[in-house]
């Protein structure tokens, strides 16, 4: 899928068509990935075993598509996001990026496939630098890899992103305590939007904001994907966010994923009892209904 450009935003204004084929190619390839963090003990903190915390995962995402990877907190998901943009090592295993391995990149390289692959975090509040301008934090990707040096052009580049994720361009000018989580928060995609990236994990972007303020974040995403073609790997551990969102839906359980399919076979299928269980955890807006809790032990994977 061709998408736009922020350059080109101001002058077109429909998104090109994409082609089936396009819209078929993975973009992102992940086999067998592993992250493991250390245990230490003793006087002299030799390492004595391994928290598993991703323990052999694999997926893959095509152009323009949006994968959920829903579980419960601790299972793993944000250190898989955080893995597949190199912020955490990993152990083994490979991240294909449109046929580059992101775990062996080095220097330009690297430096390439990170401005193509960018990350939304999920506390609006902790992601931005409390002692800088939104100016500055969304000039500073630019500046990094030396896309815009033109302090006039920097000025306009950054408003033209405020206002495309839907906060004035006066903003600019303030610092991130002057906003509420919503505004932070769509000061963050604007932060991840600004390099064109082609790919975006969106680590749990709407569980830190209000039920109405996530609808705004979630359709904000959505109708920016359709607009540049992006890619994102969006996680949750909410069923109805990753429903509206995703068409395809892995469930990670414990470092692994346990079961994937498209969102009407995990939604109405489940074949694992752990998302059976997930699934009759979501609550009914219905008080005269009952729901039959599903539980699971954590026995067989």
């Amino acid at each position: 899928m061709q998408g736009r450009t922020i350059a080109d935003m101001t002058t077109m204004t429909q998104p090109a068509p994409a082609s089936p084929a396009a819209a078929a190619a993975p973009i992102l390839q992940v086999e067998n990935l592993q992250t493991y963090f250390p245990i230490r003990s003793g006087l002299l903190q030799r390492v004595t075993g391994h928290v598993k915390a991703v323990d052999g995962v694999s997926f893959d995402i095509a152009k323009g598509e949006t994968l959920g990877l829903v579980g419960e907190s601790g299972c793993g998901k944000t250190t898989v996001g955080r893995t597949l943009l190199r912020l955490i090592p990993p152990t083994g295993g490979r991240v294909m990026f449109e046929g580059r391995d992101m775990v062996t990149a080095r220097g330009d390289t690297l430096k390439r496939l990170r401005r193509d692959m960018q990350i939304i975090f999920q506390d609006p509040a902790s992601s931005l630098n409390p002692r800088m301008r939104i100016g500055t934090i969304l000039q500073e990707p630019l500046l990094v890899h030396n896309l815009v040096t033109d302090k006039s052009e920097l000025r306009e580049r950054v408003e033209t992103l405020l206002v495309r994720c839907g906060m004035p361009k006066a903003a600019a000018d303030r610092y991130p305590h002057e906003f509420s989580g919503g505004q932070r928060q769509r000061i963050g995609i604007a932060r991840a939007l600004s390099l064109e990236p082609k790919f975006i994990v969106c680590d749990e972007p709407t569980s830190a904001l209000d039920v109405s303020i996530q609808a705004q974040i979630i359709n904000l995403l959505m109708d920016l994907q359709k607009e540049f073609g992006l890619s994102y790997l969006f996680i949750s551990h909410d069923m109805s966010v990753i429903q509206h969102v995703c068409k395809r839906i892995a469930v990670m359980y414990k470092g692994k994923i346990v079961e994937m399919g498209s969102r009407d076979q995990i939604l109405f299928e489940p074949q694992h009892k752990y998302t059976q269980s997930l699934l009759s955890a979501v609550p009914i807006a219905d008080p005269t209904k009952k729901k039959q809790r599903v539980r699971f032990d954590g026995g067989a994977m």
